[in-house]
């Protein structure tokens, strides 16, 4: 018996910030081993990383909880590494995380050591994918964005954005510390 739902979760109307994504799944863990349900994502996302994440959620049952499989585009918007303006990117992410209910954490005393808070169902049986999509984001998010590829940077002397035109700074000499190898010659 599969459960197959394809629902939109969208909540566009809103002014604020969305800051969860979140999906009860208290009718899944009812259901037989295997049974899924799709969700669409639409969200606008409060959260660090992603502003406006989009795409796909498939939630199966497993034996221990739930399985999250889904296929997003986050888009994002970052600092750009050579002039400082905003930098839009935007990435397209994979995830898959098994998320189980806080009773079966809790009952596994040997591993809370290193238990990962971001992946369990709380007491209302809801699943939050804010942090799992967080993560994500920024594992995936370019070391140094930039706001477009031919960025010019800012000048090194005033800070002057050279994307804006050129800077009234006198032009800097090139100074070579190294002596190319072939000016030296043994015994001169």
């Amino acid at each position: 018996m599969t459960f197959k739902n394809t629902a939109t979760y969208n909540d566009s109307t809103s002014q604020k910030a969305f800051n969860e994504v979140r999906i009860n799944v208290a009718q899944l863990l009812r259901a037989p081993i295997g049974s899924s349900s799709s969700y669409q994502l639409d969200e606008t996302t409060g959260r660090e990383g992603a502003r406006h994440v989009e795409g796909e959620v498939t939630i199966s049952r497993t034996g221990r909880g739930i399985m999250v499989k889904a296929t997003i585009t986050a888009h994002t918007t970052g600092i750009c590494s050579r002039c400082l303006n905003p930098a839009d990117s935007t990435l397209n992410l994979d995830i898959t995380e098994e998320f189980l209910p806080g009773e079966i954490v809790s009952a596994d005393v040997s591993r809370q050591e290193n238990l990962d808070t971001s992946t369990i169902i709380d007491e209302n049986n809801v699943l939050d994918l804010s942090e799992v999509i967080r993560q994500y984001t920024l594992l995936a998010a370019p070391t140094k964005p930039l706001c477009m590829p031919e960025c010019a940077g800012l000048c090194p002397t005033c800070g002057h954005d050279l994307n804006k035109g050129p800077c009234e700074c006198p032009p800097q000499i090139s100074v070579k510390p190294i002596v190319e190898t072939g000016t030296l010659r043994k015994g001169e």
